[in-house]
């Protein structure tokens, strides 16, 4: 009788079932499961395989709800990157440098720049002006000379925002510019009587915060550029401001110089108060920067030195989590991945911390400017580089090294 002909080999069943059976396995398995074959190799490394995966790595691309803000690199490289943002394994270089200005008392003004990144430039404020710097495609650095300079404030740029190719920038001269970053168009209108702190954009709304205590909405509209639709009388000075996701509704971070709460949300229809955030913070304990995750999560930070976590589904009287900066220092800036990391940055020897929000302790930190003592201003990140700025430098962190 012919001989019974040995079984099929497991790679050799159809793709659908091999990629269900490999979707059981971790980052170690389908590693080893790549260097069986090369058909074993391909499929391993097919995105859906590592997209569950991923979404429990810090800063691999994708939110809390899925959404993948990467798409383009493969997943299993962001998974691996994302090692190296665990372990803090990178390598560090200070890419652009700056003179501290001086003032006729001789003691040092510092800028205080700010920064936005999109895809392949940078977008950073030095003194009164915004320069574009293309981002070189292999290493850290910047191109010496910036691509574009965007200006018209006459005094320093306090804060700007990027958002679907323009350049929203408030001033220390009490006014906003509007730039259209592919074109001429400019609009500059005097929006407030002493510096902006503080700007977003969106929905064809501009929201500004200023030293003067209030908070202003304006149109872009048509025929109506520059009108100012409300004045929110904030009794503080406003530090940080920012749009809901929903575009209902804004939240100002002001100074903490009364008995208010710093962190309140006003309507961006009416300008009417929505609702106070937190109840215990210590005068003094100014909000510095804030940041939606989603139309319900916030995260904001400040003098008082900690990082907190709102949910305002859940509670508006007390953040559902926070974290403390372990040295004691002001936090002058935060940014999610929207998912488990935050990077924060600290008023002293331009500390960047890395925190993962399943954990109460920072998980990695970074000393950018040792031995003299700066505060991180601004920081930025992309899946593979962070960005920070400083009193004067502009300093990289490339996770992409091994």
């Amino acid at each position: 009788s012919r001989a019974a002909s040995p079984p099929s080999p497991l790679w050799a069943l159809p793709e659908e079932l091999l990629l269900l059976i490999c979707s059981y396995l971790d980052a170690q398995a389908l590693g080893r499961l790549a260097q069986v074959c090369r058909r074993l190799r391909f499929l391993s490394s097919r995105d859906v395989l590592w997209r569950r995966i991923a979404r429990g790595c810090l800063n691999s691309g994708f939110t809390q709800l899925g959404t993948d803000l990467a798409a383009g690199i493969p997943v299993k490289e962001r998974v691996k990157v994302s090692q190296n943002w665990r372990h803090g394994r990178c390598r560090r270089e200070t890419v652009l440098k700056w003179k501290c200005k001086q003032v006729a008392s001789s003691s040092s003004s510092f800028l205080m720049p700010w920064m936005e990144l999109d895809g392949e430039y940078l977008y950073l404020s030095q003194a009164e002006n915004i320069q574009a710097y293309h981002l070189c495609t292999e290493g850290t650095g910047l191109q010496r000379h910036p691509q574009a300079i965007f200006s018209g404030h006459q005094e320093d740029v306090c804060r700007f925002v990027l958002v679907n190719s323009h350049i929203v920038s408030g001033g220390g001269d009490g006014s906003i510019v509007l730039h259209k970053i592919h074109g001429s168009y400019s609009v500059k209108f005097s929006a407030h009587e002493q510096e902006v702190n503080c700007v977003d954009f969106e929905g064809g709304l501009i929201v500004s915060g200023s030293r003067d205590r209030t908070a202003k909405v304006w149109s872009l509209s048509a025929g109506r550029v520059g009108q100012c639709l409300h004045t929110v009388q904030t009794e503080d000075r406003v530090w940080s401001i920012a749009i809901s996701p929903l575009l209902s509704s804004f939240v100002t971070g002001t100074a903490c110089c009364g008995h208010t709460s710093p962190l309140r949300i006003w309507d961006l229809e009416s300008g009417q108060l929505l609702t106070c955030l937190g109840t215990d913070f210590h005068r003094g304990a100014g909000v510095l920067d804030v940041f939606y995750e989603t139309p319900s999560l916030l995260l904001s930070c400040g003098y008082d030195t900690y990082i907190r976590y709102w949910d305002i589904r859940t509670s508006t009287r007390k953040c559902v989590q926070e974290w403390e900066e372990p040295h004691d220092s002001a936090l002058y800036c935060i940014r999610s991945d929207k998912n488990h990391m935050i990077a924060s940055g600290s008023s002293y020897y331009g500390v960047v911390r890395l925190w993962d929000k399943r954990q109460t302790r920072c998980l990695q930190s970074f000393h950018l400017s040792s031995p003299t003592s700066s505060p991180v201003y601004c920081l930025r990140f992309s899946t593979t580089h962070l960005y920070a700025a400083l009193a004067s430098a502009l300093h990289v962190l490339d996770f992409t090294a091994s």
